[in-house]
């Protein structure tokens, strides 16, 4: 079927509207605000009217015009010059304000171009505004929510959010900004009863349960994380975030295999992510694959040179590892090295680290000066470990794993998986 495409001109505003689905859009992104009216038509017939101030969702952009989306749902394409960006649009609502100052709305509006511009005092003394004017509607009371978690007024955003879901019962946002701030505060149960209550309005949404995941594993209820983030990944394989996150509930669980697998299917989806190598690699150090480990580590530190976690691990296995043939010492007092820079030759780990790397090259002396600077920074608990290992290196004999791993006190050694991003690489 061919569908003819017709302008319709109201004051200086133009609107293209299509009779289609843009298959080609992209995800939506920010929106615009209309500047004055404009009527949308197809085949001479007006199927949407866009008044002055009303928000357009964007779902592409050309050199001149944006494709959008009315709140009514139509299509179609809207001039540049028609539209604003909603943080341009404060003079936009004011005007509208002037005319009809004991129109609530307006005020929701003008919130949102004062919150794009980051000034929250103002969006929210306009939310005030427009709460006390009468306009009542759930969203004023999320929106107003957000706006008071975004300030650090926990209390205030739950008892906004609470009247929104006590309004719409049915609209799961609330809920999950509820369990967000109560996520903040620590109060994971009262999370995982937010989010268990969007599952039920939302059971087709795997961001709800990949978030309720996160809330049980900090309950420490790892098997119920773990079905949460099964759930995610049957939803949405390409959730890389939840790969992620139940392969490092499987190493916590020593499932170390099926961890490895998790970490494999997030380097799959994004390649570039170092955490997922370093993570990867952990896991087949403690299989004691320890080649498929050097590699992972060295790859890590590839993609963020500045990766402490990683150049640890890697270090670490290059100074002590149970198969001989993959020791360098060389490479260890490099890598190293680059460790003490990275924490100011002020982290006693790091320096014991060091030391031990020298000594795996016979390089006594300077292994004894290193770890008398350990020495200086171990706490009462720590210190007796570590005046051993620099009695060792007196005696000119290197460390040996066991005894890092005999004591149940150690912080020293091979660092635990990471959960976070690396810093950027430099």
């Amino acid at each position: 079927m061919n569908t003819r495409f017709y302008w319709s001109m109201t004051f200086s505003g133009l609107l293209l509207a299509t009779g289609w689905s843009l298959a080609s859009a992209q995800e939506p992104g920010e929106p615009v605000v209309a500047r004055l009216e404009m009527k949308l038509t197809l085949d001479q017939k007006v199927i949407d009217v866009i008044d002055p101030g009303d928000l357009l969702t964007v779902l592409s952009e050309r050199e001149t015009s944006y494709i959008i989306q009315t709140f009514n749902g139509q299509k179609g394409a809207v001039a540049k010059v028609n539209a604003l960006k909603l943080a341009e649009a404060v003079p936009i609502y004011d005007e509208l304000i002037e005319q009809r100052p004991d129109e609530g709305r307006l005020y929701t509006l003008r919130a949102s171009a004062h919150w794009a511009r980051s000034d929250t005092e103002k969006a929210l003394a306009d939310y005030d505004r427009a709460i006390a004017l009468g306009y009542d509607e759930a969203h004023a009371f999320s929106s107003r929510g957000l706006f008071h978690s975004a300030t650090g007024n926990y209390a205030q955003a739950i008892e906004d959010y609470s009247v929104a879901i006590e309004k719409d019962a049915q609209d799961e946002v609330p809920l999950l900004n509820r369990a967000s701030v109560y996520m903040s505060t620590g109060e994971y149960e009262e999370a995982v009863e937010d989010y268990t209550s969007a599952v039920a309005l939302r059971p087709d949404n795997p961001i709800v349960y990949s978030q309720r995941a996160v809330a049980y594993k900090l309950l420490g209820k790892t098997e119920l994380a773990i079905s949460d983030y099964d759930k995610t990944i049957e939803l949405d394989k390409q959730d890389v975030s939840a790969w992620m996150g139940r392969g490092f509930l499987k190493y916590q669980l020593e499932r170390h295999q099926e961890a490895i697998d998790d970490f494999s299917q997030v380097i799959e989806l994004a390649p570039q992510t170092a955490v997922a190598f370093n993570n990867r690699g952990y896991n087949y150090q403690a299989l004691h694959q320890y080649e498929q480990a050097l590699d992972d580590f060295r790859r890590a530190v590839e993609l963020a040179p500045r990766y402490l976690l990683a150049l640890q691990n890697q270090a670490w296995l290059l100074t002590l590892c149970e198969d001989e043939s993959l020791r360098d010492s060389a490479e260890a007092i490099k890598v190293a090295t680059v460790v003490c820079e990275l924490s100011e030759f002020a982290d006693l780990s790091d320096l014991t680290l060091l030391a031990a790397a020298y000594a795996s090259a016979g390089e006594f002396g300077a292994a004894v000066g290193w770890q008398e600077k350990a020495v200086e920074l171990a706490s009462d608990e720590q210190r007796e470990l570590a005046q051993r290992i620099l009695q060792r290196y007196q005696n000119e004999m290197p460390l040996e794993a066991k005894l890092l791993e005999a004591d149940p006190e150690n912080e020293v050694g091979s660092q635990p998986l990471a959960t976070e991003r690396p810093p950027n690489p430099k």
